[in-house]
C-alpha cells in the first residue's frame, strides 16, 4: 500500500487529511513536529510527504532540506504563507510542489496522485532487467548480452521487456499480442511466434534449444525464472 507521511501541528487539519487520503486507499502516517517527521521518514520510507512549514523549533524548510539530502521522496509543502519568496525557497530546497492554505481537498488529492505517478514513471525509467547473460537498460532502451550490445527492433525490444517483467509467468499469445501490439483478435499466433523466433536468435546461446524464452505447448511462452 502506498504510504504517505503528513507533517502538520494542526490536529483538525491532520485528521481531515488523514480521512481523505485513507478514503483514496493510501496508508497514512502523521507527525506533529519536525524531529518526529524526520524520525518517521527515516524509519518507514514513505512514498510521499505532505509537509507544513510552521512546525515550531524545526521548520518545514529545515525538514525539507534534511529529507531531500537523504531521499528522493516527493514532498508537497502546505503553507498559510503564500508569498512568492517562500514558494521559491521551498521549491529551491527540494520540494516538488507548494500548496497554499486554504486549499481544495480535491486539488490536493489530485496533486498527490500526480506526484506519485511521476515517481512511478521515474522508477520505471531507471529500471534495469537482468539475467546471467542479459541486461536491459529501460532508460536507454539498450540491451547487452554478455556485456556486449545487441540490436533489437522496436517490437523485439518491447516483447523482451514484457516477457522479462513477467518472468516465471506463462503468457498466452493473446496476452502477448495485447500487451506488445495492443491488438485484440488479431492473428496473434503467427505474429508472436515469428517475433519470438527472431528474439531467440539474438538472445539465446542456442536458439533451437532455448533456455530463456520457453515454449509452453498449448499455452504460450514463459521467460525462465
Amino acid at each position: 500500500m502506498t504510504r504517505i507521511l503528513i507533517v502538520d501541528d494542526e490536529p483538525t487539519l491532520l485528521a481531515t487529511l488523514r480521512f481523505n487520503l485513507q478514503k483514496e486507499g493510501y496508508q497514512v502516517l502523521s507527525a506533529e513536529d519536525g524531529e518526529q517527521a524526520i524520525a518517521i521518514a527515516r524509519d518507514t520510507k514513505p512514498d510521499l510527504v505532505i509537509l507544513d512549514l510552521m512546525l515550531g523549533e524545526l521548520s518545514g524548510f529545515e525538514v525539507c532540506r534534511v529529507l531531500r539530502s537523504e531521499t528522493a521522496v516527493p514532498i508537497i509543502i502546505l503553507s498559510a504563507r503564500g508569498d512568492e519568496t517562500d514558494r521559491v525557497v521551498g521549491l529551491e530546497i527540494g520540494a516538488d510542489d507548494y500548496v497554499t492554505k486554504p486549499f481544495s481537498m480535491k486539488e490536493l488529492v489530485a496533486r498527490v496522485r500526480a506526484r506519485l505517478r511521476r515517481k512511478e514513471s521515474r522508477a520505471a525509467e531507471d529500471e534495469t532487467l537482468t539475467t546471467a547473460s542479459l541486461a536491459v537498460d529501460i532508460a536507454r532502451r539498450a540491451v547487452t548480452k554478455n556485456d556486449k550490445p545487441i540490436f533489437l527492433k522496436p517490437k523485439e525490444y518491447d516483447l523482451l521487456v514484457y516477457l522479462m517483467r513477467n518472468r516465471g509467468k506463462v503468457l498466452s499469445r493473446a496476452q502477448i499480442m495485447q500487451a506488445v501490439w495492443h491488438y485484440d483478435g488479431f492473428d496473434e499466433t503467427r505474429t508472436v511466434d515469428v517475433h519470438i523466433g527472431r528474439l531467440r536468435s539474438k538472445i539465446e546461446e542456442t536458439p533451437d534449444q532455448p533456455l530463456l524464452i520457453l515454449t509452453m505447448r498449448g499455452w504460450g511462452y514463459c521467460f525462465a525464472d
